[in-house]
């Protein structure tokens, strides 16, 4: 029954978005006999979308636009180009790209290939760069011009076959080639089907260690889809302001859907608050896709550039990639109105539970509850289910679970369940509420502290923008926590003694920080995940 329920579900909530809409005759025939020759895969969401809606804009950036018939097309042209030099099927081809036109064309063409795309950090530095291409035994790097040092020895040639994805100044003794001459020596005929569609590598975040390869099949995602569709509204045809990194699994997961919908990207290479509302209002877009510290970005904004922006286009504002402070969540909501949805999950899991401005009205801090296809397990170290209320290490059952890292490894299992490595609890409304990762845990004098706890008691202070609790070593107490907080004015910040004292009158004294550092700015990631061991 449960699974009939699913199937319902996930057809009104695609019949929702439009996707059902009356489509012309010919363009249906066009994009079914697309699917036929690619497959329900990455590749053939391009060029379905292309026979349903050649004229529709697919990218735009700072250089330009180009429809979906162009992305088509020019993805045709640079996958024959590259076959030409060799790349063919099960090659692991990495892309480091910001969020730009290239990157859309390049993972396209790759995808025709039936390539295995890695798609690299751009946070990367050299040498980290290197260890993961050599790892992951990449045959080529197709990147922006600004990355190409980052794989050139002292002598000025690169230490792998190099394609850039625009024209930028590349002062090297061997330039390489570049994905517009690729284009424009490339035929556009639509290339041979690989027998096996390739893979995505996405890469784990690495702050607990070096980021892992996890692989996840080439797909449009209609599991992705409906999960998200049933809880958020997204439309058939929407504008949407991309913000998120795409070589993340979340600004990746948001590009698949757009192949889905016919949607029009609005993509910038460096996130800026400011033009981030210009361009909501100059494209009236319906959509944000951010992470958390982004809109934290927003709303530091001064109210008079605030105030210049007309976003009440937006009906969407939708979030990943790492913990949603819940002073953020109101404060955005107060300012821009309830239409913000946070997605919890992890490039292993995929999307474990969505929260809606419902539920972040009843409780700023929650992560909401499972979208359909997917459930929860709240566990005891013995792998036994908890009481509601009581904390445990979450478990998810999905048909989003990745197909494991690219080492052999995988994440643990539980009766077809998968540790997402947190902890958390349902409340009485079956809402999560994330506690935070499990080897974050701090022991201080034989008592378990989960810092978000602390953390977002510190955060609904006056005066504090954003906390980070951590532990460490004590003579006395094994651990001792250490709080480092952002004021709000730096210049005016709220005394350790107060932040002390407000923790103390909220919870447990071993729960209390012992010292309180304040800092300028959080360390993060390029996905805004705070780097707690800079800390």
């Amino acid at each position: 029954m449960a699974a009939i329920g699913n199937l319902v579900a996930s057809t009104r909530a695609l019949a929702a978005s439009g996707l059902a809409r009356p489509v012309a005759p010919n363009k249906l025939l066009a994009a079914a006999g697309a699917l036929r020759h690619w497959g329900v895969n990455y590749a053939g969401g391009f060029a379905a979308s292309a026979a349903r809606f050649p004229k529709r804009v697919c990218v735009t950036d700072p250089d330009g636009s180009l429809t979906w018939a162009d992305v088509d097309a020019q993805s045709n042209a640079a996958a024959n180009a590259m076959a030409q030099r060799g790349v063919s099927a099960g090659d692991v081809v990495a892309v480091l790209c910001r969020n730009n036109a290239g990157f859309v064309v390049a993972t396209a063409a790759l995808a025709k290939l039936g390539a295995h795309v890695l798609l690299a950090n751009t946070g990367f530095a050299g040498p980290q760069l290197g260890e993961v291409l050599e790892r992951e035994s990449a045959r080529l790097l197709i990147c922006d011009s600004e990355f190409v040092g980052l794989v050139t020895d002292a002598a000025g040639h690169h230490t792998i076959d190099v394609v850039v994805t625009d024209d930028g100044a590349t002062p090297l003794t061997t330039p390489p080639d570049t994905l517009t001459s690729l284009i424009a020596t490339g035929a556009q005929s639509r290339p041979r089907a690989p027998e096996r569609a390739g893979r995505m590598v996405i890469l784990t975040s690495g702050t607990t260690g070096t980021p892992k390869g996890a692989t996840r099949p080439q797909s449009t995602g209609l599991d992705t889809a409906a999960a998200m569709l049933e809880r958020i509204p997204y439309r058939n045809g929407d504008t949407t302001v991309l913000a998120a990194p795409l070589f993340h699994a979340w600004g990746f997961a948001n590009l698949g859907l757009a192949l889905l919908l016919g949607s029009t990207m609005v993509l910038r290479p460096r996130f800026d608050p400011e033009q981030t509302l210009a361009d909501i209002a100059s494209h009236r877009a319906r959509v944000l896709v951010a992470v958390p510290v982004m809109l934290q970005r927003i709303c530091d904004l001064p109210d008079e550039v605030l105030d210049a922006y007309d976003t009440s286009s937006l009906e969407a504002v939708v979030l990943s990639g790492s913990a949603l402070p819940g002073a953020l969540a109101t404060r955005w909501m107060d300012r821009f109105g309830d239409n913000l949805y946070n997605l919890y999950g992890s490039t292993e899991v995929g999307w474990a539970t969505i929260a809606t401005p419902a539920d972040l009205r009843a409780d700023p801090a929650t992560a909401g509850r499972p979208p359909i296809n997917a459930q929860l397990r709240i566990v005891d170290d013995a792998g036994n289910e908890v009481a509601p209320g009581a904390s445990g290490r979450i478990f998810v059952g999905s048909p989003l679970l990745f197909d494991g890292y690219t080492n052999g490894g995988s994440k643990e299992m539980l009766e077809g369940f998968m540790s997402t490595g947190d902890t958390g609890r349902l409340d009485s409304h079956g809402r999560l509420r994330v506690e935070g990762r499990s080897d974050d845990m701090i022991v201080s004098g034989g008592e378990n502290v989960y810092p978000r706890e602390v953390e977002e008691l510190i955060e609904r202070m006056p005066g504090v923008s954003e906390t980070v609790v951590v532990g460490v070593p004590d003579e006395e107490f094994g651990q001792r926590l250490v709080a480092h907080v952002v004021a709000t004015d730096p210049a005016a910040p709220p005394t350790a003694e107060a932040i002390r004292s407000h923790v103390a009158s909220n919870l447990a004294r071993f729960k209390v920080p012992r010292d309180v550092v304040f800092i300028r700015e959080l360390p993060r990631n390029a996905t805004g995940k705070v780097l707690r061991n800079k800390l």
